[in-house]
């Protein structure tokens, strides 16, 4: 790790390289935290933040007392219906529980012309219009 950059930025910067690469698979239970910071060298604390970033960056989810998983979503296709609206927004927390969706996900609100409101976690869905 760059010994210029924050400790807990680093790490986040190494587990995002390595999801992104990998070698970290989508639904591998990381680490637990004291097992990760002795094997960088870091505090607990600082493995927490690390994961903190990766949790909102909707990469990461924290399923106590399971563990961290690396998250892994399916993506679908959601055909628009011509004179439907689409919009775009980030959950508030009480919102992300009830929709279902992790820290760090926005959701489609989509308006589907008879006035009905369907949301669509954004890194779930394609959308094509009609």
């Amino acid at each position: 790790m760059d010994p210029d950059r924050p400790k807990a930025r680093a790490l986040a910067d190494l587990l995002r390289e390595q999801i992104r690469g990998g070698q970290l698979a989508h639904g591998v239970l990381l680490p637990a935290e004291d097992r990760m910071a002795a094997e960088h060298d870091l505090g607990v604390g600082t493995v927490r933040r690390a994961v903190a970033v990766l949790r909102g960056e909707g990469l990461l989810v924290v399923q106590p007392p399971y563990g961290t998983r690396v998250r892994h979503p399916q993506r679908r296709r959601v055909i628009v219906p011509r004179g439907s609206s689409v919009r775009v927004v980030m959950p508030s927390p009480e919102e992300r529980r009830t929709y279902g969706v992790p820290e760090g996900v926005a959701v489609i609100l989509l308006t589907l012309p008879s006035g009905e409101v369907q949301v669509l976690p954004a890194d779930e869905v394609d959308l094509t219009f009609a």
